[in-house]
């Protein structure tokens, strides 16, 4: 690498400014419901200690919300009359979970301060609470989102980045929601807590070439390891850890794993063999966790941004499963 690339990457952390939305202000319910965050805290505390791996499904629940027309929780609802969930498509079906959580905060909310916090809002600062338990970052969700009336099915299937897509394709989903490489790489870091299933690496293990071989870009030893719980058919819901050495604390373990040809998905290893740009920046975070921490919260608040319904845009739904009626 060359010293103009080391500081190309170095400026580009640097400098990325924390984004607060226009519309959405840390402080939205300062009023109307004093004590929002604190109860939205209090229930993801008590299921993720009643579950280790709940921190990782509920911070994934606002990626997948958000990646389908802008952090709205149309992920939450349910099939109805009018709507297809986004809970059956390729990305969430037997997969996405947390969704009882989701309804515990709410429930509590509606005792506290009815129909005043959004669901966009709660998946938003569940997934903040769930960050800091891991050990991660803290930092001031932007609040004011409402809740959409509706579901995009075919958006879940196709605009949430998925683990076997090339790394442009994983580039251009992310540029469509208005983020950049430094925020892709960063946002890929929270694959530091959290499980896969042998559906989601598979290819890996046996044909990723098509010619019936392991990829070459996965550690040998490693793949025998995963081979063994994760074999050739069958066992599609067997979990693995998506960082093996401290798969319940968010650190930058992720990104040494990377390095060593250690990642599970494919889509976590691409970054490191298809790209000079995102290599030098897992190289970085493989090296310096504060940088990694320090951006990760900066990338999460812009992605929290993606496209927010406020003002009189949407709704507040009184159940985050269905539309008010």
């Amino acid at each position: 690498m060359g010293f103009s690339m080391s500081v190309l990457v170095f400026s580009m952390l640097v400098f990325t400014p924390l984004c607060y939305s226009e519309y959405l202000n840390p402080q939205f319910y300062a009023r109307s419901c004093p004590k929002a965050q604190e109860i939205v805290r209090s229930v993801v505390a008590n299921a993720v200690a009643r579950e280790t791996r709940m921190a990782a499904s509920l911070l994934r629940l606002h990626f997948h919300d958000c990646f389908v027309k802008g952090c709205d929780a149309s992920l939450l609802l349910d099939s109805s009359g009018t709507i297809i969930s986004e809970k059956g498509s390729l990305p969430n079906n037997n997969s996405a979970r947390g969704f009882e959580v989701i309804d515990a905060i709410k429930s509590a909310l509606e005792k506290e301060c009815p129909q005043t916090v959004s669901c966009a809002d709660i998946l938003a600062i569940a997934a903040r609470d769930s960050t800091v338990l891991a050990g991660g970052p803290y930092w001031n969700v932007p609040l004011g989102r409402r809740d959409s009336t509706g579901a995009s099915l075919s958006g879940s299937n196709n605009n949430i980045p998925a683990p076997i897509n090339t790394l442009p394709t994983i580039i251009t989903k992310f540029k469509l929601v208005g983020l950049n490489t430094v925020d892709l790489v960063t946002l890929s870091g929270s694959h530091t807590i959290g499980f896969s299933r042998c559906t989601s690496f598979r290819q890996r293990l046996y044909n990723q070439t098509g010619n019936g071989q392991p990829d070459p870009t996965l550690d040998q030893s490693y793949a025998a390891q995963l081979r063994s719980g994760c074999p050739r058919s069958g066992g599609d819901n067997n979990l693995f850890p998506l960082d093996r050495v401290t798969p319940a604390k968010f650190d930058n373990h992720y990104f040494k794993n990377i390095v060593g040809a250690k990642g599970l998905l494919n889509s976590d290893e691409i970054l490191f063999t298809k790209s000079q740009t995102t290599m030098e920046l897992v190289k970085t975070y493989a090296e310096n966790n504060n940088l990694f921490i320090d951006q990760f919260a900066k990338s999460m608040i812009k992605m929290g941004n993606i496209s927010p319904l406020t003002g009189s845009r949407g709704e507040i739904r009184k159940n985050c499963r269905r539309i008010n009626t």
